[in-house]
């Protein structure tokens, strides 16, 4: 095991935003819309790239969320979310919850899973949650979750890279 690096000097200049967002953009994701309900009730969702594994055991996922979002209350109280992994056909859908729109689940077929989340139909993958913490880091909020349930399916999914969608290409 590697000693921990040696921390960066408070005073250190950070990258110039454009800079470090180009090159944080050369990495290829997958694309999400993670869903929850309001205190109210009603749904709740948005697109996100920002989705990862965290453990096997126990069974953990993280996603983050710009503190400033519109959507941060909902997801910090909510017990519960669902990460929905589109597939290659729902770029669609992507957009629709991407923009700031009041409708924005006429797009696509949606249902209700676990705890009422909205489930998207047709997904690559769906990881079902409970929130198991949510904290600040930076100008994000990072949210980790327990999966309750998941499903996948056999579909290609959606990429996103250089501010591009993108599809999947040939196994090397």
């Amino acid at each position: 095991m590697r000693a921990a690096a040696e921390p960066v000097a408070p005073d250190a200049p950070a990258p110039d935003t454009r800079r470090l967002r180009a090159a944080l953009g050369r990495f290829t994701t997958g694309v999400t819309i993670v869903t929850c309900t309001d205190a109210a009730g009603e749904p709740v969702g948005l697109t996100v790239n920002s989705f990862s594994s965290l453990s096997l055991e126990p069974p953990l996922v993280l996603w983050s969320l710009r503190r400033e979002s519109p959507s941060a209350a909902a997801f910090s109280a909510a017990r519960h979310f669902a990460v929905n992994v589109l597939a290659e056909s729902q770029v669609g859908v992507s957009r629709s919850f991407a923009a700031r729109r009041a409708d924005r689940f006429a797009e696509g077929e949606w249902s209700a899973g676990l705890h009422g989340l909205p489930v998207l139909a047709g997904a690559a993958a769906v990881f079902e949650c409970e929130s198991v913490s949510a904290q600040v880091a930076g100008d994000h909020l990072l949210f980790i979750g327990r999966v309750l349930a998941c499903s996948d399916s056999a579909v290609p999914p959606l990429l996103f890279q250089a501010g591009h969608y993108r599809t999947i290409g040939h196994p090397l």
